[in-house]
């Protein structure tokens, strides 16, 4: 079964994953889907970056660091960024 998954990411990684995702013929939902399949199958996120070198990992790869905000903090600000 298919759920949707909303993210929050820099316009300029969203387009870059777009122009590669067009490039390979597939969506970035199928591309997500297929890394992070990845990272739960080896259950290592380092051995999972290592074997997945390709432009949207390097781009996307150190991009998160925990800032001590909790989701829902986050959350609520991104959604306030968007519609306010």
């Amino acid at each position: 079964m298919l759920a949707k998954l909303t993210l929050t990411i820099e316009q300029s990684v969203i387009e870059q994953a777009k122009e590669y995702a067009q490039k390979k013929n597939r969506s970035v939902s199928r591309i997500v889907e297929e890394y992070l399949k990845n990272i739960v199958t080896n259950h290592d996120i380092g051995t999972s970056f290592s074997k997945m070198k390709s432009p949207i990992t390097d781009s996307i790869s150190g991009m998160f660091h925990d800032n001590g905000k909790s989701y829902k903090d986050m959350l609520s600000e991104a959604l306030q960024d968007k519609y306010l």
